[in-house]
């Protein structure tokens, strides 16, 4: 049941994310590539052309996720409290 909800919440914020990303795409004041980013990173785990995608670009791109993956990190160790 856990898992179930967690899958819906994730596809809920990610598709949130991107929708909002194309909106911010016509509108000046919202970042669209940083929200379709986003959520095409949380739907990374869920979705197998955005998996896919990701690898591509970690393997052109490895020094930008190894800052992303320290960041994730430390925002995971900041929301534990510790």
């Amino acid at each position: 049941m856990e898992q179930t909800l967690k899958r819906a919440l994730r596809h809920f914020f990610g598709w949130f994310f991107i929708i909002l990303g194309i909106i911010g795409l016509f509108l000046p004041f919202l970042q669209g590539i940083l929200f379709i980013v986003i959520g095409v990173g949380i739907l990374t785990p869920e979705i197998p052309l955005f998996h896919k995608i990701t690898v591509r670009l970690e393997a052109r791109y490895p020094e930008i996720f190894k800052r992303a993956h320290r960041l994730k990190q430390r925002f995971v160790a900041f929301c534990k409290g510790g």
